[in-house]
């Protein structure tokens, strides 16, 4: 999505909220973030990363108790027509039943140490969320180098 896009669609959703309920201010806290993802290694991780943030929240103890969420679709329990079905998901199993059940089982199972600060840094950043090898082939496609450096100038090397 395009960044100009969401601060136009923003910018006009707080008027008309402001508008229709006689108040100011901003509806939400800071700046629109997004961050490409590498479909193959990252998507369904992103998934997982949604579908847990009601647990961490507090709100849900379980996330199919989270009515807002696709969770519940895609493990079965009940079907919603209009959600799509992302090849990466179609990929986990050949047959719809034991999609889901990989799927909840994927997404109760242990988080690999470093997934979710990458998830959730890279969009604070604006960098990609993905792999070494994925921020290089993006850097090659735009001929730019994109990949995340520390704060402040590089250290001089000692020869």
């Amino acid at each position: 999505m395009f960044p100009w896009l969401m601060k136009r669609v923003a910018g006009r959703q707080t008027r008309y909220v402001n508008a229709l309920e006689k108040r100011t201010g901003s509806l939400w806290e800071g700046r629109y973030k997004s961050s490409p993802i590498s479909t193959d290694e990252y998507l369904l991780a992103c998934c997982r990363y949604v579908e847990l943030n009601p647990i961490r929240a507090g709100i849900v103890s379980d996330p199919s108790e989270y009515k807002w969420s696709s969770y519940c679709d895609r493990i079965g329990l009940h079907r919603e027509d209009w959600l799509d079905e992302d090849p990466c998901y179609a990929g986990l199993a050949k047959s719809r039943k034991k999609r889901e059940e990989l799927y909840a089982a994927w997404v109760k199972d242990s988080i690999p140490e470093g997934e979710w600060e990458l998830i959730r840094k890279s969009p604070q950043r604006g960098q990609l969320t993905g792999s070494n090898r994925f921020i290089d082939e993006i850097e090659t496609k735009i001929n730019h180098r994109i990949e995340f450096r520390g704060q402040g100038r590089p250290r001089k090397s000692k020869k």
